[in-house]
């Protein structure tokens, strides 16, 4: 079975909330979406230094199921689904026959028989016809983002604040390691909780029937209240993401990219098998890439925005892929991709603002990783 998504203008179960609140909307990926309630920067910190409460509604999933659906979810990503235990997930990317990226997308085994893709939502349903288009083992495939709502409690104090409502899981929430997930009912709402994030920070993404939205929603933000947390919007869901150096779909990932080139060889599983661009991506790794992701801070005050170029020794060498404000760092950074040889630690670049070269030099990723 193969049900097709709307492709309409769409609003999250919680969109009358976030207007309450008096959030800046904008138009994302076809959502109507939060960017800001008490502005990025602290909503930012608040999430570094305490906890945030990000709605992810947008995000989209798919489900694939029945006695060979293990067998399409290995055909279509790198990543090697077949190592994943019940209760499990990982980082993967959907590929395309070049070997470069379709999405990049996170894989949760609930069962052997039952897997739950979460892609970007402005990907969705480009994501689930290629699934779709590739799927020879007749497995069952759902497109079943209008069936989950998505909330994403982050911060080092985001498992105190869950458990202060007291879920009722198997598996208790400070027991999940990263990467692992259980079912179990928050607030009256039965959830997969899992522990997972994009912002660098431990924390937590329940997906739920969307009609618990604003019930748990409201539930999560009275709990948090006495810890210091905040409801957070996309701007500070970006800046988190990018100070931890995680690639964003459209920024550093394309259909243009390899995980050979951007710094993800650690998803890229050549042994599992044949998939979908494994014969290319074989043949790139023999024969080395011609660019790879760098990081890079600046060394003054100035801003790389994405989109502007990157030069060494005075020879253009690329574009700024993200480029922005690290505001917990204090300091200006972006990525980019570069030759090889323009990629090694201390190297110096210059970004073009506004037709002047500003110096910068390329720095570890990511450029932040919380304590331990």
């Amino acid at each position: 079975m193969t049900t097709p998504a709307t492709a309409e203008i769409r609003k999250t179960a919680l969109n009358a909330i976030h207007r309450s609140l008096g959030a800046k909307m904008v138009n994302f990926c076809g959502w109507d979406m939060p960017l800001e309630y008490s502005g990025i920067l602290a909503e930012h910190l608040a999430t570094r230094a305490r906890a945030g409460l990000f709605d992810v509604s947008h995000m989209g999933e798919i489900e694939i199921r029945g006695p060979h659906a293990l067998d399409l979810v290995q055909w279509v990503t790198c990543n090697d689904a077949a190592k994943l235990a019940p209760g499990q997930a990982h980082y993967s990317g959907l590929m395309t026959e070049s070997g470069t990226f379709v999405d990049d997308l996170l894989v949760h085994t609930i069962s052997d028989e039952r897997y739950l893709l979460c892609v970007n939502a402005g990907n969705q349903d480009r994501d689930f016809a290629h699934i779709a288009r590739h799927n020879r083992f007749g497995a069952e495939i759902e497109n079943a983002g209008a069936r989950y709502s998505q909330l994403a409690l982050q911060g080092p104090r985001a498992l105190q604040i869950l458990e202060r409502l007291a879920p009722e899981a198997p598996i208790a929430p400070g027991a999940l390691r990263y990467y692992h997930f259980t079912f179990g009912r928050v607030s009256g709402a039965e959830c997969l909780i899992a522990r997972t994030g994009y912002t660098g920070e431990d924390g937590f993404e329940l997906y739920f029937d969307p009609e618990y939205s604003e019930k748990l929603w409201n539930d999560l933000l009275r709990a948090g209240e006495p810890m210091g947390m905040i409801p957070c919007g996309l701007g500070a869901r970006n800046t988190l993401r990018l100070e931890a150096g995680m690639c964003l779909y459209g920024h550093e990932l394309d259909e243009t990219t390899t995980p050979w080139e951007a710094g993800l060889a650690w998803i890229c599983k050549l042994e599992k098998g044949p998939f979908l661009g494994s014969d290319a991506l074989a043949r790139q790794k023999e024969q080395g890439v011609e660019r790879k992701l760098a990081g890079f801070e600046m060394l003054d005050r100035r801003i790389a925005r994405d989109g502007y170029t990157v030069s060494v020794a005075g020879c253009e060498a690329g574009r700024v892929t993200s480029g922005g404000p690290a505001p917990f760092l204090k300091k200006n950074i972006g990525m980019a991709y570069v030759p090889p040889v323009s990629s090694a630690l201390g190297t110096q670049m210059e970004i073009g603002i506004r037709g002047e070269p500003v110096p910068a030099r390329v720095v570890p990723l990511p450029f932040y990783k919380r304590p331990r």
